[in-house]
């Protein structure tokens, strides 16, 4: 980096304190928030058809105040003027961005058609080969932005580079995240208005970075960084976790009956996405590895990819395909898989760290 000082004024809200109650049993709450979905459906079946009903322009409303309110306080914690203190140590971010766009999103629709449609193919429905295809390459499609703050700590990994590797992610997702999916889809057959893919980026990436990115602003001018950072920002600390579990309840409520139905489908789903998961960890490690890119800087790099902006995901999948979708089930089974495998990926770079420069 630039310099130590310099470094030293960066921050990343959330990254100074060890995974929280919520995040670390995160696999737990996702679980729950499926049984209930599911009793709900079943037994009080008026919930999720009064909420059905509440869309408006293919929007369902209380899944979009849901989903805002998991999304809003990440776009809080964005600081995009750190990104000029890369300059001086720029392979870590090649990594991260190659591997994020220009590899990742491919090999998840890889992996994902080749389960779905050559694997799994006695055991899914054309229909649903088609929307299982779907829901991964919308997760392959955005690299994550929130929890990676937690796997990079974790690692001991350089919090002022992270926060610059999200940073251009999110900025890179701006313009790169239709497009890309339009690309996949359409290799897959699937058909999606454009319209409806930049409409699901306006709502819940466009919308939310630029109100959050204004009120951050607004509010360290008014009140300091450090009333912001120290008395603001953990005001929001609960709310992401609450508003992706109670999303989740709503979406079980919705597709409880498939899930009854065809319980193999959970681990069905899961299989290309775990696989994925550990290749891109690999792939991406492996060349910091080559590269000789310190450990604080290839770990974090390499977990970025490893993992998915889920909340854009199954935000996407939801307003594309609809609450009740397989594409939306998709989504959630990559919810259910992410922390667990996330945790194993830590502790592998956590033991492979003497195989790295010195930081």
């Amino acid at each position: 980096m630039s310099s130590e000082s310099e470094s030293s004024n960066l921050n990343i809200e959330g990254a100074n304190q060890d995974i929280g109650f919520f995040e670390r049993y995160l696999t737990v709450w996702v679980a729950l928030c499926i049984g209930a979905g599911i009793l709900i459906g079943q037994f009080l079946p008026f919930v999720p058809d009064t909420l059905g009903e509440m869309s408006v322009a293919e929007v369902n409303l209380p899944i979009a105040v849901l989903i805002w309110v998991m999304i809003f306080p990440m776009m809080l914690q964005i600081d995009f003027k750190s990104v000029v203190g890369v300059r001086e140590e720029p392979k870590g971010l090649t990594i991260t961005l190659v591997v994020n766009w220009l590899i990742k999103p491919f090999t998840m629709f890889g992996f994902a058609w080749f389960f779905f449609y050559v694997v799994f193919d006695p055991f899914i429905t054309e229909e649903l080969q088609m929307q299982y295809l779907a829901g991964a390459v919308l997760l392959g499609a955005a690299p994550c932005t929130a929890m990676v703050f937690v796997w990079s700590y974790l690692t001991d990994g350089d919090a002022p580079y992270t926060l610059v590797q999200v940073a251009i992610n999110d900025l890179i997702m701006l313009f790169a995240f239709a497009p890309i999916v339009m690309i996949l889809l359409g290799l897959g057959d699937i058909i999606v208005p454009w319209e409806t893919v930049m409409l699901s980026l306006v709502l819940y990436v466009v919308v939310p970075l630029i109100a959050g990115y204004a009120m951050r602003t607004m509010l360290i001018k008014r009140k300091g960084r450090d009333w912001f950072e120290n008395q603001f920002l953990p005001l929001f600390g609960p709310v992401t976790m609450i508003g992706l579990l109670a999303t989740l309840v709503l979406i079980f409520s919705f597709q409880g009956e498939v899930i009854l139905e065809s319980p193999l489908h959970i681990g069905l789903i899961a299989t290309p996405l775990i696989i994925q998961t550990f290749f891109i960890f690999i792939l991406a490690y492996g060349w910091a590895k080559v590269w000789k890119v310190r450990h604080c800087i290839a770990a974090p790099a390499a977990l970025i990819g490893s993992s998915n902006f889920f909340e854009l995901a199954v935000a996407a999948a939801i307003i594309m395909f609809g609450i009740d979708s397989g594409a939306a089930l998709a989504t959630t089974v990559g919810i259910l898989v992410e922390v667990p495998v996330m945790l194993a990926l830590v502790a592998i770079a956590n033991r492979t760290k003497k195989f790295f420069p010195e930081d």
